[in-house]
């Protein structure tokens, strides 16, 4: 599912001559509803055409040039979703390898030193924990919005954001791995050994911290998948014309006035099933790592 994925985001756009901003003309039929022959005051015959009842539509249905038709601003729906697996994919990547440097960082340094550095960088942790995760992201997209920000930089925020709002839960989980194993004997020999401390944390206790790392990230993933989702379908996170799966589903808001969500499921459905299929994937993997990674469940 994630091999899939990544070919058809990453690689799919290099075999298309347009990209996720291509507008395309649509050749646009106005059926005749009804005419009429009268006679003007001037005199001369004119022909009345009513075409009031017509819906006239940008939105082009799937064919052989767009597999899945064109959306309301004329781009081409599959394109999109090529180019807009990219950037949800990119978004989720790098704000997980963050979020786990700067857990390990602060961690690392709680559950080896202890004291007041543990104390004071868990209550910083539990601050952070006890904020309510999607309410900050909305105020904080908004506050970028309103402080003028260029929405073609809005993604770069919104990494930031997720990340710093991110990184606690693997503070926590560092920090208890670590509490476990330096009591453990091959410490006591790193130590009698005379090594340095950062040399005694990174080769020593983060290798044995880092299947649980793994399993925490791959699980993490389609969390921040969703979440990027959620922004971009409330008009708070990827900004068009950019391309993200979930500005590609909010089209879809009947709040908003569309009909697309009624009649054009060309549009909404595919960028759902790709969110869907990425979160499941990413937990299939994180469930499989962690069953792998678990020694009761050596035989």
């Amino acid at each position: 599912m994630l091999v899939f994925l990544f070919v058809f985001s990453f690689i799919g756009p290099l075999f298309t001559d347009y990209n996720d901003e291509t507008m395309f003309y649509i050749p646009r039929t106005v059926p005749m509803v009804s005419e009429e022959n009268f006679i003007g005051a001037d005199g001369i015959e004119y022909r009345f055409f009513d075409i009031s009842k017509d819906i006239v539509t940008d939105k082009a249905p799937p064919s052989s040039k767009h597999w899945l038709g064109t959306d309301a601003n004329r781009m081409d729906v599959f394109t999109r979703l090529m180019y807009g697996g990219r950037i949800s994919l990119t978004i989720s990547l790098i704000v997980v390898f963050l979020e786990t440097f700067l857990g390990v960082v602060f961690g690392g340094l709680a559950g080896y030193f202890g004291r007041w550095v543990d104390t004071l960088i868990m209550r910083i942790v539990d601050i952070f924990i006890c904020l309510p995760g999607l309410p900050i992201l909305l105020i904080s997209s908004q506050i970028i919005r309103s402080i003028g920000v260029d929405p073609n930089h809005r993604i770069y925020w919104l990494m930031g954001i997720l990340t710093v709002f991110g990184w606690a839960g693997t503070a926590r989980l560092v920090r208890g791995q670590i509490l476990s194993l330096r009591e453990q004997e091959y410490m006591t020999a790193a130590e009698a050994t005379g090594i340095k401390t950062s040399a005694k944390i990174v080769k020593h206790l983060l290798p044995n911290v880092m299947p649980q790392l793994i399993v925490a990230m791959t699980l993490g993933l389609g969390g921040i998948i969703l979440y990027e989702s959620a922004l971009s379908f409330l008009g708070l996170g990827v900004q068009f014309p950019r391309a993200a799966w979930g500005t590609m589903i909010s089209a879809a808001d009947p709040s908003k006035g569309s009909d697309i969500l009624a009649n054009y499921p060309n549009l909404w459905i595919p960028p759902g099933i790709l969110i869907v299929t990425a979160v499941l994937g990413f937990n299939f993997v994180g469930d499989g790592l962690r069953d792998a990674f678990d020694p009761k469940m050596k035989r």
